[in-house]
């Protein structure tokens, strides 16, 4: 890609029978949205038609079967499919799952190769897409398995980030499931996520306590003072700037949270009630720590209103902005980091024999 070009976004398709289609279409219906980016959609220039008639929407597909043949200022769409596709809205079908599967699968392999430069993932039913040959939870575990790196669930707006030690996990494993290696590898992976992807010098990152009011003292459990806690404390001590364990009751209706850069929830709801109650409709769910780019609207296929228009597509739109940001900010980063000073062969040449450099 030449300097010049845009950020080309793929977009994976989701739940044909949810907002998906919906909230991508509307997006790219504002012709602001060319002005940094390349859209590459991933389903049938027809099925997107056939929905955008349906749902009295305005915008024109630009069909493709090569990604040399996407054209700025076009909603370009790469077909993978030609046949019609029955549209159920609000219904999780077989069907709406199979097509989902192939669009995530395709945009997935499609930026492993460097066709796409970033990725971002319309709603899925974790039900509907499970196949003999996909069984994962969701798109994160699925990219954790085709993509370099050690994913984690992040949400993000511009003033709150909110990662986990767990994600898709039943509450009744969460404690088992956090050790002190998970603990390190998630606080490395949001510190360099937080440097590298959002420009972060030195981050500031708190964790939540495992159980209700950090175990007081080991009456509610004692796996914040067993686990968490000295954990911590050896990683301030090689001069990591991590806090707590807090009380997760309090911590965000305190205000405390906007003493950090990032926060650090022991599991799933723990961190996403707060996250979504403080910032839905803007927030945008992001996989730190691999090496590609990917986001997701903080909702999911939301059935209920599937097919009525109304969908707000603002949660979609911030994740197409966020992936070009932190796709600019993490060459920004590269650049920045990368070694500059080249040694002439004449002067390694003198370094290896030990004689000094010749006087000018």
């Amino acid at each position: 890609m030449n300097k010049d070009q845009k950020v080309r976004v793929g977009i994976s398709i989701g739940d044909l029978n949810g907002i998906g289609a919906e909230v991508v279409i509307k997006t790219f219906s504002e012709v602001m949205m060319f002005d940094f980016c390349t859209p590459i959609i991933f389903a049938s220039a027809k099925t997107l038609s056939y929905i955008k008639k349906s749902l009295s929407l305005q915008a024109e597909f630009h069909g493709i079967d090569a990604f040399a043949k996407a054209l700025d200022n076009k909603i370009n769409v790469y077909n993978l499919w030609k046949e019609p596709v029955e549209i159920k809205w609000g219904e999780a079908t077989e069907t709406a799952g199979d097509y989902a599967l192939k669009s995530f699968v395709e945009a997935t392999k499609a930026l492993k190769n460097g066709d796409i430069d970033v990725l971002v993932t319309a709603p899925i039913n974790k039900a509907n897409i499970q196949k003999e040959d996909f069984t994962f939870p969701g798109h994160t575990d699925y990219l954790a398995q085709e993509l370099e790196g050690d994913a984690m669930m992040l949400m993000i707006t511009d003033t709150l980030k909110v990662g986990l030690l767990t994600d898709h996990v039943p509450v009744k494993d969460v404690a088992s499931e956090i050790t002190p290696e998970v603990i390190v590898k998630k606080v490395n992976t949001l510190y360099n996520a937080l440097k590298q992807d959002f420009g972060v010098d030195r981050p500031k990152i708190a964790l939540l306590g495992i159980n209700p009011h950090v175990g007081d003292n080991g009456v509610i459990g004692d796996d914040d003072d067993k686990v968490l806690i000295p954990t911590l404390e050896k990683m301030r001590a090689n001069g990591q700037l991590v806090y707590g364990p807090y009380a997760a009751d309090s911590f965000f209706g305190s205000g405390n949270y906007k003493n950090f850069d990032a926060i650090l929830a022991a599991y799933h709801d723990q961190g996403l009630i707060p996250f979504k109650t403080l910032s839905f409709g803007k927030g945008v769910n992001y996989t730190a720590g691999l090496d590609k780019v990917r986001t997701s609207p903080d909702h999911g296929t939301a059935y209920e209103i599937a097919g009525k228009g109304t969908a707000d597509e603002g949660s979609f739109r911030e994740a197409v902005f966020s992936a070009v940001k932190i796709y600019n900010k993490r060459k920004e980063y590269q650049e920045i980091t990368k070694d500059v000073l080249k040694v002439s062969p004449r002067r390694a040449g003198r370094e290896r024999s030990g004689r000094p450099p010749a006087k000018r």
